[in-house]
């Protein structure tokens, strides 16, 4: 009777098989091969070289007793390297003490199996653990797939365990930032959806790169519009969150002058100016929504504040109350502006702009270009991986070499 093949499309699990005794090679070998694709080492740095591979393992089967680097050295170096910590690892040994076993297990190998080798057991523990590593893969890459719809403060704080799913708010003092692309639909009317949808996400992934850098926890999108705000689920104290809001602020009108750079090197001839508007002050921050269907997001007239101060904002400005300005007038330049009579509020708004550093611009800069007639030269600093950049200035210099 044929025997029927594995669909060539299905990948099977990849086993290292690690030790120094050639009899012992081949016996794993006969008992794996069937079910598993295998690779060999003899000796410790060589299994090192392979679990490093781009075709790493799914399971290490390694022997402790071996010349030169021993099966723990093997582990603790393994553990100690963020490519290959993930791979679960079964000791094969002679050693069966109970204080040997509790040593390789501490190490952080999954399993121990003692020789001589039964290959029922190995093949049943092999089985095993490939399938808790598969299932602990998948759910690792679905946790990373879920985190995208949600801020890296509220994903890490679901992770873990400082916060529940659950319907829940709290009352805290915060600093919201509101910011929307001056006349973005006026201006791109004509436009096709997927160029409108190109630049968009471009534009939303440079400014949450930001906003993960200074520490805000990214609430949403509206249209071109991003809300963030500072003081949880974490929260450096109050003046600190909205010193870094104003920080953030900055960086990212720096951005935007960038990007303006790099959209015009795309045929994308229009001036995008964004507003930003900055308020401090009491809100109710949690889980609202159903049991089914929650949304983590913050409400209350101090948010609705931030959203009128960036729509009276001027183009490229960063527009904050007086109450964030009472927390960072030490250390942010400023100017006043008239109150912003703003709907919803009895009182007049007091504002206050942001002045431009120009300092800080010129340091921050990570987009260049100069141009002339008969030369065109842009740098982006962003794109332009640091391991490049040395051999990115000698062909430069090369070039200027050349003008003389």
């Amino acid at each position: 009777m044929k025997q029927l093949q594995e669909p060539a499309n299905i990948k099977r699990p990849r086993i290292l098989v690690v030790d120094d005794t050639e009899d012992n090679l081949f016996l794993m070998t006969a008992v794996l091969e069937d079910s598993y694709d295998l690779m060999m080492a003899s000796i410790g740095p060589q299994a090192l070289v392979l679990a490093r591979s781009v075709d790493a393992p799914d399971l290490i089967l390694l022997d402790i007793m071996m010349p030169d680097m021993d099966g723990y050295e093997v582990m603790r170096r393994l553990r100690a390297d963020p490519a290959t910590q993930d791979i679960p690892v079964i000791f094969l040994t002679a050693l069966t003490s109970t204080e040997e076993e509790q040593f390789g297990l501490d190490l952080g190998a999954v399993d121990y199996i003692t020789k001589p080798i039964s290959p029922p057991l190995v093949l049943a523990r092999v089985k095993s653990h490939i399938e808790r590593s598969t299932n602990a893969a998948r759910l690792r890459a679905l946790s990373q797939k879920l985190s995208r719809y949600l801020a890296p403060q509220v994903s890490q704080s679901l992770l873990d365990g400082t916060q529940d799913a659950e319907i829940r708010t709290q009352r805290k003092k915060l600093t919201v930032f509101f910011s929307d692309i001056k006349n973005f639909t006026a201006s791109t009317a004509r436009w096709q959806p997927e160029d409108i949808t190109a630049l968009l996400n471009s534009y939303f992934s440079e400014m949450s790169k930001i906003a993960e850098e200074y520490g805000g926890t990214l609430d949403k999108f509206i249209g071109d519009a991003m809300v963030i705000f500072f003081g949880d689920p974490h929260s450096l104290g109050v003046r600190e969150d909205a010193l870094q809001c104003v920080r953030m602020a900055r960086a990212m009108q720096q951005r935007m002058g960038e990007l303006q750079i790099l959209w015009d090197e795309r045929n994308m001839h229009k001036s995008f100016q964004i507003r930003i508007g900055i308020n401090t002050g009491y809100c109710n921050v949690g889980n609202f929504g159903s049991e089914r269907r929650m949304d983590y997001t913050i409400i209350g007239p101090e948010v609705n504040l931030a959203a009128r101060l960036e729509q009276a904002a001027e183009p490229g400005g960063i527009l904050m109350s007086g109450e964030t300005w009472n927390l960072v007038r030490d250390e942010v330049d400023a100017e006043p502006r008239m109150p912003v009579t703003a709907k919803g509020f009895a009182e007049p708004i007091e504002a206050w702009a942001v002045r431009p550093d120009a300092c800080a611009h010129d340091s921050m800069r990570k987009v260049f270009q100069r141009e002339r007639p008969g030369l065109r030269v842009m740098i982006d600093l962003d794109r332009l991986p640091t391991a490049e950049r040395a051999a990115a200035a000698l062909e430069l210099r090369e070039m200027a070499d050349r003008l003389h």
